[in-house]
């Protein structure tokens, strides 16, 4: 008996364990699921606030870029304002010039007893018209076609146009006549301001002038040249050659030589070289006289404005003006010294008579190359030369 109540009792015990145990795995199967019903409101959360933030950020590039749109398109038309402001200022008078001119045409019409809409179609044909062909002139002018016949017709209806407006004008404002001259320049203003912004810097500028007076000096002084020219432009095929290429070729059949020379320009070059060696020759044999002449041409120059330095009329250059140097030198020993230089002295003034005779200045390279001697030698005999000119002079 007390074994059976033993077995109950351990039996209760193992159903209130596995109670036990049950509830402890249920709890923690309802801990678990709560925790994971937490994290996934928690990754909503996230992912909400995420998106939210990502829809927040395209919102506010989207507005910076229309924003920076509006901006560039701002600065668009600002640049063009700055770049334009003739074109606008056209545009507004034109508007306000053909605007009364089609008010002042359909109270003509409609005052003539003409209904309203064919009053208002007939005004548009004439003001219309006329800018129909003016626009048809500046297509075909873009082209490269003539638009003279075009412009002769815009002309024309808009003079029509300007017509009826005068005449209305007299009829409706027969007090003030001036009104009618206004009502009839209505329609003509418009056409003007828009030839003249389209022809207006077609005219003839400065290069244009001086290309045509160049073209009509070379048609005076060398006929033939550009008549060849002519010729060989169009012998060849159009766009060849042009006028320059054209010219300087013919120049070279005509002359043999290149464009602006000649046979006659080389003999006068020729003979004029030839000249000036016969004046250098002929300067040689009167060595003396020509210095002589030469120092009193500097000194009686009465055009000074037009020389610095008076004495380059006898070969002296810009150190005419310095000091003579020292008679010793001992920064340079190897020299020579100042007994030899005194002897050098006479070869010396017969180099630097040679150096004007031919036509150059007396400078320290000059005499050491006439002289065969050191360049520092060179440059104290140049000092003591240029003394004893001047002194001669003197």
């Amino acid at each position: 008996m007390s074994s059976y109540r033993e077995d109950r009792r351990a039996d209760r015990a193992a159903e209130r364990a596995q109670d036990r145990e049950d509830r402890r795995l249920e709890l923690e199967a309802a801990a678990r699921r709560e925790q994971l019903q937490a994290e996934e409101k928690r990754k909503d959360a996230e992912a909400k606030r995420r998106q939210e933030q990502a829809d927040k950020k395209a919102r506010l590039a989207e507005r910076a870029a229309k924003k920076a749109a509006a901006a560039a398109k701002r600065a668009k038309a600002i640049r063009w304002l700055k770049a334009n402001p003739a074109t606008l200022f056209v545009a507004f008078v034109m508007v306000a010039s053909i605007v009364p001119a089609i008010l002042s045409q359909i109270g003509a019409l409609t005052g003539a007893s003409v209904a309203a809409p064919m009053a208002g179609l007939l005004a548009a044909m004439l003001e219309g018209g006329a800018w129909a062909i003016t626009f048809m002139g500046k297509q075909a002018e873009d082209a490269g076609r003539e638009p003279r016949k075009y412009r002769i017709g815009t002309w024309a209806v808009a003079t029509v146009a300007a017509a009826v407006n005068f005449w209305h004008g007299l009829e409706a404002y027969g007090e003030h006549p001036w009104v009618a001259f206004v009502l009839g320049a209505s329609s003509l203003f418009a056409i003007y301001i828009w030839d003249l912004k389209t022809h207006g810097s077609h005219g003839k500028t400065k290069a244009d002038k001086a290309r045509r007076a160049h073209v009509a000096a070379r048609r005076k002084h060398h006929p033939q040249i550009v008549e060849q020219a002519i010729k060989l432009q169009a012998a060849l095929p159009y766009g060849t050659l042009d006028d320059e290429a054209a010219f300087a070729a013919a120049w070279r059949i005509h002359t043999g030589a290149e464009p602006g020379l000649s046979a006659e320009l080389y003999a006068t070059a020729t003979n004029a070289v030839l000249q000036l060696g016969a004046a250098f020759e002929l300067g040689d044999n009167v060595r003396d006289e020509l210095l002589e002449t030469g120092f009193k041409a500097a000194r009686l120059n009465p055009f000074t404005e037009l020389t610095q330095n008076p004495t380059s009329q006898a070969g002296l250059g810009q150190n005419a003006s310095q000091a003579p140097a020292p008679a010793d030198r001992p920064e340079a020993p190897e020299g020579k010294t100042p007994e030899e230089l005194e002897a050098l002295l006479p070869d010396a003034l017969a180099a630097a008579a040679e150096l004007v005779a031919e036509g150059r200045q007396i400078s320290a390279h000059g005499l050491a190359k006439k002289l065969q001697i050191r360049r520092v030698d060179a440059a104290l005999l140049r000092n003591r030369v240029i003394e004893q000119r001047r002194l001669h002079v003197a």
